[in-house]
């Protein structure tokens, strides 16, 4: 019996069932493919189709998008209103400025890192050499201040003794380099002049816009233009100018005015010169230390020598294990 192709097979032979010889039924017809008018179903589909897809083929609409690095998380301007943010800003700018200016290491620059350890260490231990001095010897509680002091204010005197004892340092030392080494190391010595020139400026203009403010600002008269200019002024050099001042020094008292761009042996000779020029100006202006007659010799002569031997140990590492002479 038929059943319009909803029932049940009639048996083989029998139209209108859904067998495989039906024409009514809901069996593939004759001449489509064998999985149906849609073709083969995929093998084993499973739950996720996409899955089986061409992997080569990115998955639709999930495809992985490329990713960014995390950015840095904004501190917002905010921060530089604070107290704090004001300051740190100040003193990176000064920082920033007085590097590029007065820190520059050059190609003709060696860095040892042992040399610098000794270096560091040789500090600490004179350091802690002279309060131990003092608190042993001078127990005086004004005594501690005026040697912090006098480390200050020989920081920032170090540059100046240098444009005074460095030319004739440079000039007995190129005098003493070969011949043929002569111009070629005075046609390196922009650099260094270029940062002598700098810190000049630098002090020129400080001192300068100081004293122009105390002298033309009166606070019992009218106020000009030119009053406001100056104290603005004025108060960008008391904010920036000495935070930059000090680094400036700090720096130039460091690399001795880039002196190595005109030769690696050259600032290990003038920081031997400039520790003796200071031991005795030490000696004239404050006289000898207190303590014994050792203690005194020892106080006096002690940072000069060790400053010296390591400079010297110095120079014997840059020949022999770098191999830089000056008379070769």
């Amino acid at each position: 019996m038929a059943t319009g192709g909803w029932g049940p097979d009639n048996g083989p032979g029998q139209s209108g069932g859904n067998g495989p010889g039906g024409q009514g039924g809901w069996g593939a017809p004759h001449g489509s493919p064998p999985g149906g008018s849609y073709g083969p179903p995929p093998p084993n589909p499973g739950p996720y189709p996409n899955l089986n897809r061409n992997p080569n083929q990115a998955p639709y609409p999930y495809a992985p998008q490329p990713t960014r690095p995390a950015a840095r998380r904004s501190r917002g301007c905010l921060s530089y209103f604070s107290l704090f943010g004001f300051v740190s800003a100040i003193l990176r700018s000064a920082h920033r400025v007085a590097t590029r200016l007065f820190a520059q290491e050059g190609e003709s620059r060696i860095v040892d890192r042992a040399v610098d350890r000794v270096q560091l260490a040789r500090t600490v231990l004179g350091a802690a050499a002279t309060i131990a001095l003092i608190l042993a010897y001078n127990v005086d509680r004004n005594r501690l201040e005026d040697a912090a002091w006098s480390g200050v204010a020989n920081l920032i005197v170090a540059p100046l003794v240098l444009l005074i004892a460095g030319p004739l340092v440079i000039v007995g030392f190129i005098y003493y380099a070969p011949s043929h080494l002569r111009p070629h190391l005075r046609s390196r010595l922009r650099a260094p002049l270029k940062a002598v020139g700098w810190y000049v400026l630098t002090l020129v203009v400080i001192s300068g816009i100081l004293t122009l403010t105390a002298q033309a600002i009166d606070v019992n008269d009218g106020r000009s233009w030119w009053e406001y200019v100056l104290g603005v002024a004025a108060i960008i050099v008391i904010v920036w100018g000495f935070p930059f001042f000090f680094m400036a020094s700090l720096y130039s008292a460091r690399s001795a005015f880039n002196s190595a761009q005109v030769h690696p042996l050259l600032p290990p000779v003038l920081t031997m010169a400039l520790v003796w020029v200071f031991a005795v100006f030490n000696l004239i202006g404050g006289g000898m230390p207190g303590g014994p007659p050792a203690v005194q010799f020892c106080s006096m002569l002690g940072g000069p020598l060790s400053v010296t031997a390591v400079s010297l140990w110095e120079l014997r590492r840059m020949r022999t294990r770098f191999g830089v002479t000056l008379r070769a």
